[in-house]
């Protein structure tokens, strides 16, 4: 996997990615594609439509034309690369695609999209069946909220992932109490002690966790130490509450946990203890109340090991944040 593949997904239906039309689904449902799982197979499976995949496939073309999918992403961002996944299409596979993008304010609908600004991030390129291709976005430096698959002529795809940094609209952000540990906020866990079993990332995922594999979860520690994750807030600001859920972690959730703080705007960057080693209930939902400093970064530490569900941290952007999160989004949304 190319280095792309650990960013966020930014048409996941877990983090709110819609197909919202596609030009054909005879075979399988379009809203396959954002599915967060591994495409999934059992043969022989036949319904009345024929044999049934988990992914999109559409009918044999006859007309000349190709088929299309639109989709919303869940997180406007800038793309960095896309995944076109034909895992079990063998025989049914499309031999080219492509993807566009655009940028598109509000809550357009698909017909006001067809007239929305598209640029080609990845030009029409062969496929193989049942194989991850991953293709380098061609466009970087700007944000999008939507990219359309083009798939020639016809046949099936597994999954579309779209990779990369989420820029979050600060029209949702300034002047409010924010989660500034939310992935849709643009947080990010920059580095960790163990990732074995699912990615800390998942710990800044909206919504409740509906499982186990939803949070974070690390190997099982034979050694004196312990876990962490170091999570680098979607921008500085000062932390009011601080939320710690361990649900679904009946058997596997840490003992205790803590709290730091850093500011990494000054060198050498000064630390905090924002909360003391302190105690966790399994499949519990624990809130804290705090004040911190200005912090850019927070350190969560989990004794010995375990999982950690959803972590949020709610409080207030710094007022120079709030002027560079609308200054960056104005210069990364014009054309």
């Amino acid at each position: 996997m190319t280095g792309f593949s650990s960013l966020p997904d930014l048409a996941v239906r877990t983090l709110g990615g819609s197909v919202m039309a596609a030009s054909d689904e005879s075979f399988a449902a379009k809203e396959n594609l954002l599915n967060p799982w591994a495409p999934a197979f059992r043969p022989e499976t036949f319904g009345p439509k024929g044999q049934e995949y988990d992914g999109w496939e559409t009918a044999r073309r006859r007309d000349g034309g190709h088929d299309r999918a639109l989709i919303r992403l869940g997180l406007p961002g800038r793309i960095i690369g896309v995944v076109i996944d034909t895992a079990w299409f063998k025989g049914n596979f499309p031999p080219h695609a492509s993807v566009e993008a655009c940028f598109a304010d509000g809550h357009p609908s698909p017909a006001e999209l067809l007239d929305a600004d598209w640029v080609e991030i990845v030009p029409k390129s062969p496929l193989e069946g049942d194989t991850v291709h991953e293709f380098a976005a061609a466009e970087t430096g700007r944000v999008f909220t939507h990219v359309r698959l083009a798939m020639f002529p016809d046949g099936g795809i597994a999954r579309l992932r779209v990779h990369g940094h989420v820029v979050p609209d600060p029209e949702y952000l300034t002047g409010l109490t924010v989660d500034l540990a939310a992935l849709e906020n643009g947080a990010r866990v920059v580095e960790c002690s163990d990732m074995f079993y699912s990615s800390p990332d998942n710990m800044l995922h909206p919504g409740l966790a509906r499982n186990q594999a939803e949070g974070w979860e690390t190997a099982r520690r034979r050694n004196s130490g312990h876990d962490w994750a170091l999570i680098r807030l979607a921008a500085p600001g000062v932390i009011r509450l601080a939320e710690i859920d361990t649900t679904n972690l009946k058997f596997n959730a840490p003992a205790e946990f803590a709290l730091t703080g850093f500011d990494d705007r000054r060198t050498p960057a000064p630390s905090w203890t924002l909360l003391p080693r302190t105690r966790l209930q399994p499949d519990t939902r624990h809130r804290f109340r705090l004040s911190s400093p200005e912090v850019t970064s927070v350190r969560l530490d989990i004794f010995p090991d375990g999982g950690i569900a959803r972590l949020r941290l709610l409080g207030d952007l710094a007022p120079d944040a709030e002027q560079d999160l609308s200054s960056r989004w104005d210069a990364l949304t014009r054309p």
